[in-house]
């Protein structure tokens, strides 16, 4: 079996060849040209599926809340305009004929992690990214719960600061206004004056400054953690997002979550995602293949 797996974010349209293996190969990529709009952006999909020779299953990891039963997005920010209520599977389907799985892309990327990854093995996990938000997904006894309406995962809008600062999502004091990757750079800005990205950031680990506003931001991801490690009782933990990659914070987090748990849940521990930018195609590859 052939599979073309996408996975569509807000700045690049990512796709690969997957064998029956679960191989990538021919890893390319475009811009995603968001600003154009959803109906485009699942065009351009389309262009390329029909340029490729051979293809048994369409795989798409996709930005956005995603009913994945109709491959339909639900809601998406307008960070792609026109994307909400684009019917991707049957648009896909229609053009070209082959069958095609759509899943919302930190689901892809939990799946790409259960099966292939950091949680290979584990029958129930929670996965978080941290990057401009927070992105989640629930992994329970070996299978993706969606919710009632496949929105469940939403757990950059807990609220960690009643009242607290303005989210994306319309309210106030949610998680990712805190402790996503967009809320230490903001918080690192107003401390010091000076736009630094995250590597600029852990760069100058040292500055006693920025060490202060990284600990107090690992604090706020701990603060959320903590929730989710209640009300799932998990095993594993699997972080993901650029920023993550730096080795202080997870090790950090497990020895303050350490402190901070009641006995019985002290087992959890938190890794990192280990697949990087290929979860998300080998998750919604392993759907794909399951049509």
């Amino acid at each position: 079996m052939k599979i073309l797996a996408f996975d569509i974010g807000g700045t690049e349209i990512k796709y690969a060849f997957c064998d029956e293996n679960f191989n990538l190969t021919e890893k390319k990529s475009i811009p995603t040209n968001a600003h154009e709009g959803g109906k485009r952006i699942i065009e351009r999909v389309v262009e390329i599926i029909k340029n490729c020779d051979g293809i048994d299953r369409i795989g798409i990891s996709t930005a956005g809340q995603v009913d994945s039963k109709r491959g339909e997005i639900i809601f998406a920010t307008d960070s792609i305009p026109g994307y909400t209520g684009t019917k991707i599977k049957e648009i896909i389907e229609a053009e070209t004929g082959i069958p095609t799985a759509v899943e919302n892309d930190v689901n892809s990327a939990a799946i790409g992690e259960a099966i292939f990854g950091a949680a290979k093995g584990v029958d129930s996990f929670v996965c978080l990214t941290y990057g401009t938000g927070i992105g989640g997904a629930v992994y329970l006894d070996n299978k993706l719960f969606t919710g009632a309406s496949f929105s469940a995962g939403e757990f950059g809008h807990i609220v960690t600061h009643a009242g607290g600062r303005s989210c994306t999502c319309g309210g106030k004091g949610c998680y990712e206004a805190y402790a996503s990757a967009k809320a230490l750079v903001g918080d690192v800005a107003e401390k010091i004056g000076r736009n630094m990205n995250g590597r600029e950031i852990f760069a100058e680990f040292d500055n006693p400054e920025i060490r202060d506003v990284i600990d107090n931001w690992i604090d706020e991801i701990v603060i959320g953690l903590k929730s989710l490690i209640y009300i799932f009782n998990p095993l594993l933990i699997v972080a993901g997002g650029g920023i993550i990659n730096e080795a202080y914070i997870t090790d950090e987090v497990n020895k303050r979550l350490e402190d901070e748990l009641m006995d019985s849940f002290r087992k959890v521990k938190v890794v990192k995602a280990i697949m990087g930018n290929d979860a998300n195609k080998l998750g919604a590859a392993y759907l794909a293949s399951k049509l």
